[in-house]
């Protein structure tokens, strides 16, 4: 089962490498990882995504509230909450299908980024499902290169 936490932790030097050095260390995987400043630039937080039954995320947040520069651990399984994913997507625009490209992207509430002669960078955001399924309709035009943000999550309410 994937499991969605959230981490606020102390924004200082070495936070990163304490919360992942822990999940490594255990042998848990981390799915994907995305940090950021909040309001308060002191504290940032930490969306997490891992896999494990419900007994390895008991173990995950109990070993990450022992860690020091660790204020509270959010697990967002079984509540409401909004998450989104970004992709950047470079794909080759032929002449023949640069209309088709632009429509899926318009499909997509995409925005295009950079044009060059060869190809269209596009930007998405949206849920897992929808970035997944973006993807598999640019497939055959030629991705040429990707890069994609981890998942992150707010809490509803």
């Amino acid at each position: 089962m994937l499991h969605t936490i959230n981490v606020l932790v102390e924004n200082e030097f070495g936070v990163l490498a304490r919360v992942a050095g822990l999940f490594s260390g255990r042998g848990f995987n981390i799915e994907s990882l995305s940090v950021a400043e909040t309001l308060d630039p002191k504290v940032s937080v930490m969306t997490i995504v891992t896999r494990g039954d419900d007994q390895v995320l008991e173990q995950i947040t109990k070993q990450l509230n022992k860690l020091v520069c660790v204020i509270k651990v959010m697990d967002l399984v079984g509540k409401e909450y909004v998450a989104r994913e970004m992709v950047l997507i470079k794909v080759a625009a032929k002449p023949e299908t640069r209309a088709e490209i632009l429509s899926i992207a318009d499909i997509f509430r995409g925005k295009v980024v950079d044009v060059s002669p060869k190809s269209y960078t596009i930007e998405v955001t949206g849920d897992e499902e929808k970035i997944k399924a973006f993807l598999e309709l640019l497939k055959p035009m030629g991705i040429k290169e990707m890069a994609r943000t981890g998942r992150v999550a707010l809490m509803r309410g």
